[in-house]
C-alpha cells in the first residue's frame, strides 16, 4: 500500500517509479479521489461545529420561552446533524474509492533495481557449480526409468484433473526427505523458526500481503470464504497484522512446510510436462520481519540461506536480479534463483527472494516502537523460497541421473533416507 501523503507531496517521483515498472502515471487521478475525499471531511467537520454551536443555544432559546427562535435553532440541529451524516457516508466512499486504488497499484521499485521489460532484461549476479556433462542424452524428470513408476499423473488427473500428480514410494521419501532436510538447515543453521502455520486464510490476509484485490483469481477460495493459501508467505507475514511490536522484537525470522495452492491463470500451456507447474506443490518459505534499516542487508541474509541449500545438495544454479518489468506486485527488490535442469538444457527458478519494504506492513498496519521512544513506525517485510520442494526434486533426479535411468541422490539427505543414496533403476532405493 502507498503512502498518498508522499504522493501529495512528490507526485512526479510516484508518476516515475510507475514508469519504471511499465504503468501509466496516476498521482493525478488518485489525488483528485484524495482532494474529494478530504474536501467532504472538511466540510463535515464545518458542519459539525454549527450543529455543535446551534445545540448549545437551543436550551438558552427555551429558558427565554422564545418558541420561534428555539423552533428554528431545532430545525436548523436537525440539519446539520444530517448534513453530517451525508457528508461523512460521502468522505468513507471516497476513502474507500481511494484505498482500493492505491491497493492496485504494485510497490515501488528500489532504486538499484535495473530497468527492463521482462525476463531477458534480468541481471546474472551469481553461477554456481558445474553443470554435469553425459555422453548419454539427458532426461526430463518423469522419463527416468526409476522414477516414471513411482511419479503418477494419470491417476492424479482421475482424481483431481490436470496438473496434479501422485508421488509414490521411493519419489515420494526423497521428496519428504527434501523438505525435511530445507525444514532442519534452516531452523539449525540459519537460525529461523519454525512454524507449523494455517493454510485457510480469510481475505485480510489475502489483502495485508498483497494478494488482493489484483490477484484473486490466481488463487483458490472455499465456498465459505477462506483462500487456500499461494505460500506460507502469507500467514508467516500476517501473523504481525495490527501488532505494535518493540524494536527489541526485531528482526523475526520464520520458516514454515507447508502445501501452497495456485489456479496458475495465465499459465494455459506453459509447463504441461512433468511436475514443474502444479496446482497443488510443497514449499519451505522464509520470511523476515525487519527494522527498515536493517532490510537489505535482511534480503542478502535470505538469498544466502536458500543458495546454501543447493549448494548442500550439490545442484548447480544461478542467481539473478529482476528487472523492474519482471518482478511481481508487492516486491521492491528480487532475487531469483535458478537450479539447473539438464533435461531442459536451462536453469529454472526454484526460489524467490523478495523485500517489500513497508509495502505489506502498510496493509496490515503491523508496525514497531522504537527504543528511543517517538511515533510507531512500519517494519519492513521480506519472504523467499527456501526452496520449491516439487522443483527440487525435480533438480535432484536429473542432476544425478546415470545411463541406465538409476539417480545418484546427494549425501546430505542419506540421514533421511535409511542411509540410502542411490534411486535404481527399479524405482528402489539402496
Amino acid at each position: 500500500m502507498h503512502d498518498i501523503r508522499a504522493i501529495r507531496e512528490n507526485p512526479e517521483a510516484f508518476d516515475a517509479a510507475l514508469k519504471r515498472r511499465g504503468d501509466d502515471p496516476m498521482s493525478a487521478s488518485l489525488l483528485e479521489v484524495d482532494a474529494a475525499r478530504r474536501s467532504k471531511i472538511q466540510a463535515a467537520e464545518e458542519a459539525q461545529a454549527e450543529q455543535n454551536k446551534a445545540s448549545k443555544l437551543v436550551g438558552a432559546a427555551k429558558a427565554k420561552g422564545d418558541e420561534a427562535e428555539f423552533e428554528r435553532l431545532r430545525a436548523l440541529v436537525a440539519e446539520k446533524k444530517a448534513a453530517v451524516a451525508k457528508l461523512n457516508e460521502e468522505a468513507k466512499a471516497e476513502d474507500a474509492k481511494l484505498t482500493d486504488m492505491l491497493a492496485r497499484i504494485p510497490n515501488q521499485p528500489a532504486a538499484d533495481v535495473p530497468d527492463g521489460a521482462d525476463e531477458d532484461d534480468n541481471v546474472e549476479m551469481k553461477l554456481w557449480g558445474d553443470v554435469p556433462s553425459y555422453n548419454f542424452e539427458a532426461k526430463e524428470h518423469f522419463e527416468l526409468e526409476g522414477v516414471a513408476a513411482s511419479m503418477d499423473f494419470d491417476t492424479a488427473a482421475k482424481i483431481s484433473g490436470a496438473r496434479f500428480v501422485m508421488l509414490k514410494g521411493a519419489v515420494a521419501r526423497i521428496h519428504r526427505a527434501l523438505a525435511q532436510f530445507m525444514i532442519d538447515t534452516h531452523v539449525d543453521k540459519n537460525e529461523l523458526t519454525e512454524i507449523n502455520s494455517p493454510v485457510l486464510v480469510r481475505d485480510e490476509a489475502m489483502y495485508g500481503t498483497d494478494k488482493l484485490p489484483k490477484f484473486g483469481e490466481d488463487s483458490y477460495q472455499t465456498t465459505n470464504g477462506w483462500w487456500l493459501v499461494p505460500t506460507s508467505e502469507v500467514p508467516l507475514t500476517y501473523s504481525v497484522a495490527g501488532d505494535v511490536l518493540a524494536e527489541s522484537d526485531l528482526p523475526i525470522r520464520m520458516t514454515a512446510h507447508t502445501l501452497c495452492f495456485r489456479s496458475e491463470a495465465g499459465s494455459a500451456g506453459r509447463d504441461t510436462s512433468g511436475m514443474l507447474r502444479q496446482h497443488q506443490f510443497e514449499k519451505v518459505e522464509m520470511v523476515s520481519v525487519v527494522h527498515p534499516d536493517k532490510s537489505d542487508e535482511e534480503q542478502l541474509r535470505m538469498l544466502a540461506c536458500a543458495e546454501g541449500i543447493l549448494e548442500d545438495l550439490g545442484i548447480p544454479y544461478r542467481t539473478v536480479q529482476l528487472c523492474t518489468g519482471d518482478m511481481g506486485f508487492g516486491a521492491r527488490r528480487t532475487f531469483d534463483i535458478e537450479a539447473w535442469l539438464p533435461g531442459q538444457n536451462a536453469y529454472r527458478e526454484i526460489s524467490s527472494v523478495s523485500t517489500t519494504g513497508d509495502f505489506q506492513a502498510r496493509r496490515m498496519n503491523a508496525r514497531f516502537k522504537s527504543d528511543e521512544g517517538g511515533k510507531p513506525q512500519f517494519v519492513h517485510t521480506l519472504n523467499g523460497s527456501g526452496l520449491a520442494v516439487g522443483r527440487c526434486l525435480i533438480a535432484v533426479l536429473e542432476n544425478g541421473q546415470q545411463v541406465d535411468g538409476s539417480v545418484i541422490l546427494p549425501s546430505v539427505l542419506a540421514p533421511y533416507l535409511g542411509g540410502k543414496t542411490t534411486l535404481g533403476s527399479d524405482g528402489k532405493l539402496s
